[in-house]
């Protein structure tokens, strides 16, 4: 595991590790300015990288069959990655939507409160250490 949230070549600094659940308001607040931050890193990185996702050209007289399968390739893993960040900010909507209600930082699956490194390393975090073992397996 890293100490930073990264997502698409965007490191959002890292919450110290000291960070508790005892002070709800103030752990709700730093953790919504870093998802905030991280929001706008990855809006930032999503106008920039549109036009790799684009349609290739197919047409054989403009390009040749290996610089049109080069093309495709890299076609596809720009939506890809356009898919991974749309994901990613559908979880930072979602956390910044359970800091509002008060949920955030609680076990979807349990109701107790997930730990703060977890937190701290994965801010969009849905589940405690233990329910998230039990899900994957």
């Amino acid at each position: 595991l890293t100490s930073c949230c990264a997502v698409a070549s965007v490191a959002v600094p890292p919450m110290p590790v000291s960070w508790t659940m005892a002070d709800p308001s103030v752990t709700d607040e730093r953790m919504r300015r870093r998802l905030l931050a991280l929001r706008d890193a990855l809006r930032s990185v999503a106008a920039t990288g549109e036009a790799s996702a684009a349609v290739v050209e197919l047409d054989q007289s403009r390009v040749g069959r290996l610089s049109r399968m080069d093309a495709l390739q890299a076609q596809a893993m720009a939506q890809a990655s356009v898919q991974r960040r749309e994901a990613q900010l559908r979880m930072i909507g979602a956390a910044l939507r359970r800091i509002d209600d008060g949920e955030y930082g609680y076990c979807q699956g349990c109701g107790e409160p997930i730990d703060p490194r977890r937190l701290a390393i994965d801010p969009t975090a849905l589940l405690c250490v233990a329910c998230a073992s039990r899900s994957e397996r």
